[in-house]
């Protein structure tokens, strides 16, 4: 079974730690695993008034996500919570109601932030979000990371933490596996 994997990040920063790392943690992948990085820096924003006519740009969004076998979100935390970017992505693709995109696709979530306990905060509420979406969410693999010098190197993930990145990556691909 070939798997295609949605991966979602909810920084639009040109330098952003969560895409850097993102970058480095699809690398660790088994070689057949299709990944696709979801563009959502350029959807508009939400209004129900746009469910019957959507912009192109929110077409592509919900194509790509359907097309998804799973979905990884990797998240900033900004003030205790997700990125108003990421959370409007979601409502696009979850509208209108009833023709969510997202139902039934299994997730991953993670993160790194600066800040002592990563995204924990971010990731809790992006994980109750999901549940609402009806996402199977992977679950006792969480992943808070603190960035720091050597998390990323040269485009991979560090040696100090592979091994930990790596047990992440083989648990979602396995999640996606048996759920999708």
């Amino acid at each position: 079974m070939s798997l295609n994997i949605a991966v979602v990040v909810g920084s639009i920063r040109k330098d952003s730690f969560n895409k850097q790392f993102a970058d480095a943690l699809v690398k660790l992948f088994p070689a057949d695993v299709k990944v696709q990085f979801i563009r959502i820096d350029d959807l508009p924003l939400y209004s129900q008034d746009d469910d019957g006519n959507p912009a192109p740009q929110v077409t592509r969004l919900r194509e790509e996500i359907k097309a998804a076998s799973g979905v990884l979100f990797l998240t900033p935390e900004y003030n205790r919570s997700v990125p108003g970017v990421l959370k409007n992505a979601i409502d696009h693709a979850s509208r209108p109601w009833g023709k969510s995109v997202w139902a039934g696709k299994p997730a991953a979530v993670a993160g790194v932030s600066v800040g002592a306990i990563g995204t924990a905060l971010s990731q809790q509420h992006l994980r109750n979000i999901l549940s609402y979406l009806a996402m199977p969410t992977l679950s006792g693999h969480e992943i808070f990371i603190q960035w720091k010098e050597g998390l990323v190197e040269n485009g991979e993930i560090g040696p100090n933490s592979k091994e930990f990145v790596q047990g992440f990556a083989n648990a979602f691909i396995d999640w996606v596996k048996k759920t999708a």
